[in-house]
Parts: C-alpha cells; sequence; structure tokens
C-alpha cells in the first residue's frame, strides 16, 4: 500500500506467540508480514518463564531486528508490535510493546488503536501521584493495571479495562502468561492461531499464513484470552455492544490475503468494484486501480463493466524510508517516486482510475496530472468508499475535520482540484452491502456517527505528527 505517501495511516499491528522455542524468529516474521500496518517503529519482548527482555527501535522490522538481535531474544513466548504514529507522537520512548519492571514482577504490553478517554484517565492518574514517561495513551493502562486494589492479575487486568473507552487490541505478557483484551465494539481485527502446541495471535490472519499457524477464531469483543503453559482460557471483561468493526480495514489497511470476520479481504474489495460498476457505468477503454489496495477493486469493477483491466500504474517498491515519513512536502514528492504510469497503456485512452478514498486530495491530484501528462484523453476517478468527512479518534489518522477535503468541499469541487473529468464515491448503503458484514461496522468517518462517547479532550490529541 501507499499509506507512507497516502492520506491515511492506520496506528499498528501486533503478534503475539506463547509456547515455542523459536517465539522471536516466528514474532518476526508475523511482525514483518504485518508492516503495512506501521513503518516508523518495531519492538518485541520475550520470557523465558523467569523473566521478560525487551528490544525495540525506530525503522522497518528487517532493519531492527536483524539476525544477532534475535538471537539475544530467546525465549518460549514473545509480543511485538509494529507502528505508525498518531495520538501518542512519534520517538523512540513511544515505540512499543512498553515493558515495566516493579518488585512484583514484569510486565510488557503493545496496543493496536486508541483510547478515546486517554487524557482525561491521563490527568486523573497523574493527579494521584503517577509519573508517565512516554506520550502514548498504552502506558495509561499499565497505570491502571498497577493502581487496581486486587490480588490476581486478571483481575486487575479486568478492572482496568473496564476503565478505558475507544478501540484497542491489547497483548499483555508477563514472565508466566500472556492476556489478550479487544474493545466491547470489537473494532479492531485480532485473531488466534496455533503452531503445533503454541498458541498464536495476529492482527491480521495473514500474518498466520506466513508462520505456518492454522487460524482457530476471532478474538471476541469484550473477552479477555489468558494464555500460559496450561493452553488458554477465556473470559468476558465486558458485553459485547454496538460492534462496528473499522470498515477502512476492509477498504484500505488490511493485507487482501487475510480474513476479518469471514471475509476475505481481496474478496470484499472485488465486490466493491462491482457495485461500483452496478452504481457508476461510465463509459472507458481501460480500468486501472491505484496500488496496492484498489488492484482488487479495479479488477471487480473491471469483471462487472466489461471493460479491460490494465496495470495503467506502476509502483516502485525500491524507495527509500525517506518517503515513509508523514509529512505534507514528502507526501507530496513520494508520489513521483512511488508511481508511475505506463504510457503504452494509458496513451489515447479514456482511463477509468479506481481508488479506495481520497483524504487530502494531494495523491488523487498528482495521479491524474501523471495519467494526463501520459497521454490520457480522459480520467475518470472512482472510489470504493463514500467521502470521508468526519475525523477518527480509534487509531486513524484524520483527527480534525479541517485536514479532510470532502469535509470542507463538494465533490464537483474535489473533482475539480484534483484534475479528474469525473469523480465518483461508492454509496455507504453500497459499501456495506458490498463488504457482506453479518454484524456491525464502523462507519464513523463517512457517517459522523460514533459507536463510542467522544470525549472533549479527544478532539486535542496529545502531538500531531
Amino acid at each position: 500500500m501507499l499509506a507512507e505517501i497516502r492520506g491515511l495511516n492506520e496506528e499498528c499491528g501486533v503478534f503475539g506467540i506463547w509456547g515455542h522455542q523459536d517465539a522471536s524468529q516466528i514474532t518476526y516474521y508475523g511482525l514483518h508480514s504485518l508492516q503495512h500496518r506501521g513503518q516508523e517503529g518495531t519492538g518485541m519482548v520475550v520470557t523465558d518463564g523467569k523473566k521478560l527482555k525487551g528490544m525495540k527501535g525506530e525503522g522497518l522490522v528487517t532493519e531492527i531486528f536483524t539476525a544477532d538481535a534475535i538471537k539475544e531474544l530467546e525465549g518460549k513466548a514473545a509480543i511485538g508490535h509494529v507502528r505508525y504514529a498518531t495520538a501518542g507522537g512519534g520517538g523512540y520512548e513511544n515505540v512499543q510493546p512498553l515493558l515495566f519492571n516493579s518488585q512484583s514482577g514484569s510486565l510488557a504490553l503493545c496496543h493496536n488503536g486508541n483510547l478515546v478517554n486517554a487524557t482525561a484517565l491521563k490527568h486523573q492518574l497523574e493527579g494521584q501521584g503517577s509519573i508517565f514517561q512516554t506520550s502514548s495513551d498504552t502506558e495509561v493502562l499499565a497505570h491502571l493495571i498497577k493502581r487496581a486494589g486486587f490480588s490476581s492479575l486478571k483481575d486487575r487486568v479486568k478492572n482496568a479495562l473496564s476503565m478505558i473507552k475507544g478501540a484497542y487490541a491489547f497483548l499483555i505478557m508477563t514472565e508466566t502468561e500472556m492476556m489478550v483484551a479487544l474493545d466491547p465494539n470489537g473494532m479492531r481485527p485480532l485473531s488466534l492461531g496455533k503452531i503445533g502446541d503454541a498458541y498464536a495471535i495476529a492482527s491480521e490472519t495473514c500474518a498466520f499464513d506466513v508462520v505456518g499457524a492454522e487460524y482457530i477464531r476471532d478474538i471476541l469483543p469484550g473477552e479477555l484470552l489468558i494464555i500460559d503453559d496450561n493452553g488458554f482460557k477465556s473470559e468476558m471483561f465486558a458485553m459485547a455492544s454496538n460492534i462496528a468493526m473499522c470498515t477502512m480495514e476492509y477498504v484500505y489497511f488490511s493485507r487482501p490475503d487475510s480474513n476479518i470476520n469471514g471475509i476475505n479481504v481481496h474478496t470484499a474489495r472485488k465486490n466493491l468494484g462491482k457495485q461500483l460498476a452496478l452504481e457508476v457505468p461510465i463509459e472507458g477503454d481501460v480500468v486501472t486501480g491505484v496500488p496496492d489496495s484498489s488492484i482488487s477493486v479495479a479488477i471487480g469493477y473491471a469483471e462487472a463493466s466489461g471493460i479491460p483491466y490494465e496495470m495503467g500504474l506502476i509502483k516502485n517498491r525500491y524507495v527509500g524510508r525517506t518517503f515513509i515519513q508523514p509529512s505534507q512536502s514528502l507526501r507530496e514528492q513520494g508520489v513521483k517516486m512511488k508511481l508511475s504510469p505506463v504510457r503504452g497503456v494509458v496513451e489515447g485512452k479514456r482511463v477509468i482510475m479506481v481508488d479506495d478514498s481520497i483524504v487530502r486530495g494531494t495523491t488523487s491530484r498528482r495521479i491524474v496530472t501523471m495519467l494526463k501528462e501520459a497521454g490520457a484523453t480522459e480520467v475518470h476517478v472512482l472510489i470504493s468508499s463514500p467521502p470521508i468527512k468526519n475525523p477518527c479518534f480509534y487509531g486513524i489518522d484524520t483527527s480534525t475535520k479541517e485536514e479532510l477535503i470532502a469535509g470542507n468541499h463538494s465533490v464537483e469541487e474535489i473533482r475539480e482540484i484534483i484534475g479528474a473529468d469525473t469523480l465518483t464515491f461508492l454509496s455507504t448503503e453500497g459499501m456495506v452491502k458490498a463488504i457482506g458484514r453479518k454484524e456491525g461496522q464502523c462507519l464513523a468517518c463517512f457517517t459522523g456517527q460514533y459507536p463510542t462517547e467522544i470525549y472533549p479532550s479527544t478532539l486535542h490529541p496529545y502531538e500531531k505528527v
């Protein structure tokens, strides 16, 4: 995906394994398969049953976890994390897992999502004497666990989870057990798998395929899973309510070979393309998708419309990490570095360009310009989701309406800004139908209807990055 130069970035991905002699190596490959979910930092904590040992850094999985580094992380269990900074900001100290040591034992935790009441809880905890080492909302949970007045860790964790609000998939590990928790709304994907006698947890099922794990089931909303040498136990720390899986997991974030709640992402995207063909019959010569997340959509549109799919845009996969930094100037330059039009495909043609979303409009404008400079006579832009008009407070880096082009302009105005001959977005009803979930999904960025309470402090994140 072009997350590093596009408008949307997901916060992170998590992977964990318990009961495998090569836990760090398995976690390395699991994190590598989740690299698309965050490229700014990665970390891993392992346990040998007696102590926790961690390693982390700013960079890609392959950069931080060299062969020598993996050898130093020996243990029977591990949790790992890939990060894209949103609410917590960047910096080494915010790279996860976070590792805490105390006289009563050590604790490591990592998190995918965003807590909407983190600021309020942080102020409360600081008033009670807590001192925070990071600006990450993940650290709030560690302080809540430590302050809970219960004897068992399980009860302390359940009490802490009852106090936080928002989207979260947590992995928590001590010397002797791993705990897994998903928010009651089920807003982030999280699954359980098995490799031999070892249990694995991953943000996406594609990680199981990479490490050779068998998918068992999804973690349930409101569920607390406890894994140790005796297997796993499941308890509910909260009743599942208002199920709202993030729609953008299907539209953009997740890898096409992942399954979310039983729905294959590639298939869902093809169906989005077919639905676009039903809603938006365009006369054109070729259909092309913006790599990578929109290719499945473009194939679906081509199949349904009868217009041939062609590779009209090529992605350069050898650009250095300079272009992963999320600044506006690098986004703009990064488009030229990352994408190239195929003149032989688009020259003299009416091109139907399919993309998953328009956030700020910069990338779409430059792609349309490149296609026309390569000789396209017309460029018709089709988007496989509705206009993103509202900010996300659950772990995606669109925290203000001002930065969203659809939050400030009409569809016709956006068309003029990006220079397309036509611009059409998929309807909300069509998107929901095409994805085909039996349970609910979060549509807040499209409709402004949030599945949880939004706290006033949430409207002002700790740090804009």
